[in-house]
């Protein structure tokens, strides 16, 4: 009898707006045996998001205590609120040999890449920081302010995923299909090592 084969974590970061979230369904669609990620987060829910489905929605202070009891396998501020993902649901998946789709940003990548180094970290980049604003301005979820925040904090995540190390793999979604057809190569060629 065989062992079962360990499952795989695969980490997307990259700026708002750069097409993550559309990257991760379609790989949720093609990877047999995978499933989300679902984080906390202390922000509020943004239009049609479900509590336990995109986001599991808390308060400050039971964020602080799942971290507190290093509960989270990685957590992370950002524009003001707190984001993480719950440890023993990845490892319990991981152990079931399930592939974990994770959509986090670049200070949570570097902490996955630190305590799960055999993690597949991918960075998606915009065509160009124009397409990026008019993905941002096309939402149409959140105010002039906070897009503006989004790429003003979009140029230090590039620069961190080029420079760190954390980041194996850099692709530019410009064509959805081309980038999760890539980032299907590098999953198969990092499962198959």
């Amino acid at each position: 009898m065989s062992a079962r084969k360990r499952g795989a974590l695969v980490v997307i970061s990259g700026p708002s707006g750069a097409g993550k979230t559309s990257i991760c369904d379609e790989l949720l669609k093609r990877v047999p045996n995978s499933r989300w990620s679902v984080s906390v987060t202390t922000r509020p829910p943004r239009g049609n998001e479900v509590d336990g489905k995109d986001y599991r929605f808390i308060r400050h202070e039971e964020f602080q205590g799942m971290v507190d009891r290093d509960e989270l396998l990685e957590h992370a501020q950002y524009l003001g609120n707190w984001y993480g993902t719950p440890r023993r649901a990845v490892e319990e998946a991981l152990a079931a040999g399930e592939v974990i789709i994770m959509e986090i940003d670049v200070q949570g990548g570097a902490q996955v890449a630190c305590r799960m180094p055999d993690s597949i970290r991918v960075f998606v980049l915009p065509p160009t920081m124009e397409t990026l604003k008019a993905r941002l301005e096309g939402r149409r979820t959140e105010s002039e302010t906070l897009q503006r925040k989004r790429l003003a904090e979009a140029d230090g995540e590039i620069a961190f995923a080029r420079s760190s190390g954390y980041y194996p793999y850099v692709i530019t979604n410009d064509i959805l299909k081309d980038s999760v057809d890539r980032v299907l190569e590098i999953i198969e060629q990092e499962t198959s090592k």
